[in-house]
């Protein structure tokens, strides 16, 4: 099994924490896929195979090249050797979201998911970057836009934590989606498709970086 690494925490983001304190360099150290945000909650950010991609607030994506970029929130992994084929009838978020769950038993334990296929709508919503005095992520979520997509085929990856890490990290899924031709991706509010293919890996461990904020 593999280890999951968690960069900051949701507890300190919902109480303005926003500030960069990890480098995507070192961030690239401890996984080759994942998803966060950068300094000031600017976009979501996916993590495929080493390759970084930020979804910025004007409904952008970006590929992100520079080491140096700094992050407040991010979870990644290298993965292993332990994932499982996994294909689901994915009607909706809620539908897939219960299907995994329920199917691979995640209520007490860490997972991730990567599947891709043709999804016949997507919604999606961006982080904009914010500027000090930092606002709480609550009031972040606010005023985020939103993006939808119909008929794109890409692919949809994220994070189960137990609800008990809720502070730590998103409580149950986390998930984010980036189309094939990296022309969209975001945080998945809604989306519905049909057949979907990739993996699930559950972790055995996780580590959980804490940085110390100057707020």
């Amino acid at each position: 099994m593999t280890t999951s690494y968690g960069h900051g925490t949701l507890a300190a983001l919902m109480a303005g924490n926003l500030a960069g304190t990890l480098s995507l360099k070192e961030l690239l150290t401890h996984g080759s896929t994942g998803l966060g945000t950068f300094d000031g909650v600017d976009g979501e950010v996916v993590i495929l195979d080493g390759e970084v991609y930020q979804a910025d607030a004007t409904g952008r994506v970006n590929h992100v090249t520079d080491p140096n970029v700094m992050l407040p929130f991010a979870s990644v992994h290298f993965p292993g050797n332990d994932q499982q084929a996994v294909t689901v009838t994915a009607t909706s978020k809620a539908a897939l979201q219960t299907a995994l769950t329920t199917k691979y038993q995640l209520a007490n334990v860490f997972a991730y998911v990567r599947v891709s296929g043709e999804f016949d709508h997507v919604k999606v919503r961006i982080a904009p970057k914010q500027t000090q005095p930092y606002p709480s992520l609550l009031e972040v979520a606010k005023h985020q836009p939103v993006f939808e997509q119909t008929h794109v085929s890409g692919t949809l990856l994220g994070y189960y934590a137990p609800d008990i890490f809720g502070t730590v990290t998103a409580a149950g899924w986390h998930l984010h989606f980036i189309s094939d031709d990296r022309q969209f991706a975001g945080h998945v509010l809604e989306f519905t498709g049909g057949e979907l293919t990739g993996e699930l890996e559950i972790f055995d461990s996780l580590e959980q970086h804490l940085p110390i904020h100057d707020q």
